[in-house]
């Protein structure tokens, strides 16, 4: 009877807060039509637009990168495709040198390719504009480029090419961790076996190393692929409209000012039609291969080789210069919260603390922090309750369908955070109109709930895992003593695995705190952030404070980022260090 009911009580909260908004996107777009997704500016097959553009005023010469436009929805599935393929080869070039070879200062790049991963929402796209995009002036990169060959050059990414460049950065480290977690667990018998046989170089990667690590591949490839579909915030800081997110996004936009775009319910369905497919794909394709390892037991080492002098002149006059171009947005990040002014110029000017110190003193911009803590403490205890729970069931209760359960726990993880924001509040405002969970009267209660679906995947699958190495007997022996099974659960399990649920809930608490997708849609509509009793988190605050054209406002904006990552930081440190326990980045 336990098992029963915690499953239903799971089953009926999935229901209401996970399966009915999401279905109600397809009432939507039922009610608004899809014919005018086939329309030319959603899908236009001759494309318009140049993809470099290269002029020559005096004795400058201007190299402008920008892209076609194929329509919104092909423009999505272009973008994703390209920072898909370019993200994963970069990342198994990490993960195969990280994972295949020794090398002094090998602890120092680990560390810096995952520093990518350290979120700030629009800021590091912001500071990549600032580095590589179009400027009035030099940005950085033409400015070391024209300091470095002696000649006036300005090399700019704008458009479709910001935003390419920014979700590579961002998004490989993604790939190179699952890989690098598929490379550490393949038997190094097989390659030494292969390597027996004649097989070495490029030809072992190529046919044993890197066929056995697939799953990983494909893992991070999918995840990268669905982020990049999702992404708004590239799009908002390059000014590229015509992508899927950023008409979703736009579409909140316009309730404020009672506009709403009827079209939005068929671009959400087409996000979320991608971003299942995908992760249907790889979950089929994973199940349909053979991955079969033996061993002779125990634990294996991996294959971890020495560096001639070609290897490691490979390593430090490429992959280390590369790894720390995509460290550039993080470093960016600090250099604009703590500078003076960085308008024009291609450096930072001056030095200060004043912007750190504002996050304190401005009344605003404060109440976007305490927001997004509240936010973010309350969705957390709704999600240890609730990943317990599943974990629990799903572990212990051997019942036909209670897989599903499983399923519906982690699928968050695969769906946009753009889609769940607009069923949110198709379905909220419409069911519960004028109440405190309709999102145009307080948007509080609709942004704790989605935080809890989306970031429960982090908390659920650390508590799992704990639950999976806590014997079955030491419960069996309190249930033969007479206790309950809600008493064993409380006074047995909890306490076997108590680091497994605070770390899941410390990265949950992360990943809420820095969330952006629902942050500036649902949070969008708690009102302007130079109002007092805003009811907008973290990310929309940053978002306008970017977007409001005040230079002052930027760097505000950058110190939250600097705030984001020294939380991130503090989080990593403690569950690494303190607890003892692995932190599960996305995906990973």
């Amino acid at each position: 009877m336990f098992f029963i009911s915690q499953a239903s009580a799971a089953f009926v909260y999935f229901t209401v807060f996970l399966i009915l908004p999401i279905s109600m996107i397809l009432v939507a777009a039922k009610e608004y039509g899809l014919s005018s997704l086939v329309q030319p500016h959603n899908i236009r097959l001759s494309p318009i637009g140049n993809l470099v553009t290269i002029t020559k005023v005096g004795e400058s010469l201007n190299i402008r990168f920008y892209g076609y436009s194929f329509g919104t929805i092909l423009n999505s599935l272009i973008i994703a495709s390209i920072v898909t393929l370019f993200s994963t080869i970069l990342g198994v070039l990490v993960a195969f040198v990280l994972a295949r070879y020794d090398f002094p200062l090998k602890s120092v790049l680990r560390i810096l390719a995952i520093i990518p991963l350290l979120m700030t929402p629009f800021v590091n796209a912001y500071v990549i504009k600032k580095l590589f995009g179009p400027t009035f002036g030099y940005n950085t990169i033409s400015w070391l480029l024209s300091t470095v060959i002696g000649h006036d050059v300005k090399l700019m990414f704008a458009g479709y090419s910001g935003v390419v460049l920014t979700q590579i950065i961002t998004f490989y480290p993604i790939v190179y961790l699952n890989v690098y977690s598929s490379m550490n667990n393949i038997d190094p018998s097989l390659e030494e076996q292969a390597e027996n046989l004649g097989a070495k170089g490029f030809r072992l990667f190529r046919t044993i190393t890197l066929p056995l690590s697939l799953p990983g591949v494909m893992a991070g490839a999918t995840l990268v692929f669905i982020f990049s579909i999702e992404d708004v915030a590239a799009p908002i800081i390059f000014g590229v409209r015509d992508v899927l997110a950023y008409q979703v996004y736009s579409y909140f936009q316009g309730v404020r000012v009672g506009l709403g775009n009827p079209e939005a319910a068929g671009l959400s369905l087409v996000m979320l039609v991608i971003a299942l497919a995908m992760f249907i794909a790889i979950r089929n394709y994973v199940n349909l291969r053979q991955y079969a390892m033996l061993s002779k037991g125990g634990r294996w080492k991996p294959r971890i080789r020495k560096l001639g002098l070609k290897g490691l002149v490979a390593i430090y006059l490429f992959v280390f210069p590369l790894v720390l171009f995509t460290v550039s947005p993080q470093i960016g990040v600090f250099m604009l919260a703590l500078s003076e002014r960085w308008a024009e110029t291609p450096l930072p000017q001056g030095f200060t603390l004043k912007h750190l110190m504002g996050l304190f003193q401005i009344r605003g911009v404060f109440k976007a922090i305490l927001n997004s803590v509240l936010y973010s403490l309350a969705a957390v205890a709704i999600i240890v309750v609730l990943a317990i729970s599943t974990s629990y069931v799903v572990s212990r209760y051997k019942l036909r369908g209670i897989s599903v359960l499983d399923y519906l726990s982690t699928a968050p993880l695969a769906i946009p955070g753009l889609v769940i924001a607009y069923g949110y509040f198709y379905f909220f405002h419409d069911a519960f109109l004028g109440t405190m969970l309709d999102p145009i009267v307080n948007p509080a209660l609709p942004i704790i709930i989605a935080y809890s679906i989306r970031r429960l995947p982090f908390a659920a699958r650390s508590i799992f895992a704990g639950l999976q190495q806590t014997h079955v007997s030491l419960e069996e022996a309190s249930l033969n003593l007479g206790a309950s099974r809600l008493r064993t659960l409380t006074k047995i399990v909890i306490p076997l695995i108590i680091l497994n649920i605070v770390s899941g809930a410390m990265i949950s608490f992360v990943y809420c705190v820095a969330e952006t997708s629902v942050s500036i849609t649902l949070g969008g509509l708690g009102g302007d952030i130079t109002s007092p009793t805003h009811k907008a988190p973290i990310s929309m605050a940053m978002l306008d404070l970017i977007t409001s054209g005040r230079v002052e406002s930027v760097h505000l904006a950058a110190a939250l980022g600097v705030f984001l990552i020294l939380v991130q930081i503090i989080v990593i440190v403690l569950i690494t260090l303190v607890f003892k326990q692995s932190y599960a980045f996305i995906g990973v």
